[in-house]
C-alpha cells in the first residue's frame, strides 16, 4: 500500500458542494417567505363590552309528524297561527320566530309556516338542533 506523502497545495477549490448547499438554502428561503405572505386579510369586527339591551319576542313554531302546528307548545291552525304572530308582529315589529320541523314531517308543512313567515314579514330562522339543549 502506497501513501501520497506530498504536502503541495491544492492548485483548485471544489466549489460544487457550496453551491448546492447555497441553492438549497435559497429554495428554502423562497418556499418559507411565500408561505408567510400567503393569505387573505380580513378586518374581523370587535365584539361590544356593553351587553345589547333590547329583547325582542321570539316565538316557537313546531310542526310535528302528522302535520300539527305548535305554537309555543301549543296546538294552533295555520289561520290561528297567522292571527297570533300578526298581534305579536304588532306589539313588536323586531320579534323572530324559530321554526322546528320534526324529522319524519311533510316538508310541505314546514314551508307552508315558512311561506306564512315571508307573507307576514317576520324575521325567521329554522333550528337544527333540539329546542332548550
Amino acid at each position: 500500500m502506497q501513501v501520497n506523502q506530498d504536502a503541495k497545495p491544492y492548485d483548485s477549490i471544489n466549489v460544487t458542494p457550496m453551491l448546492d448547499l447555497a441553492y438549497v438554502l435559497l429554495v428554502v428561503f423562497i418556499l418559507m417567505t411565500t408561505a408567510s405572505v400567503q393569505g387573505l386579510s380580513i378586518t374581523m369586527p370587535k365584539p361590544s363590552n356593553k351587553p345589547s339591551t333590547e329583547k325582542h319576542d321570539l316565538k316557537i313554531v313546531q310542526v310535528m309528524p302528522d302535520g300539527a302546528v305548535l305554537l309555543n307548545g301549543v296546538g294552533v291552525s295555520l289561520p290561528e297561527l297567522e292571527t297570533q304572530l300578526q298581534a305579536a308582529k304588532q306589539r313588536d315589529a323586531q320579534m323572530s320566530v324559530a321554526i322546528k320541523g320534526d324529522a319524519r314531517t311533510q316538508y310541505a308543512s314546514v314551508v307552508a309556516v315558512i311561506d306564512l313567515c315571508n307573507k307576514l314579514g317576520v324575521n325567521m330562522g329554522l333550528v337544527t338542533s333540539r329546542i332548550g339543549t
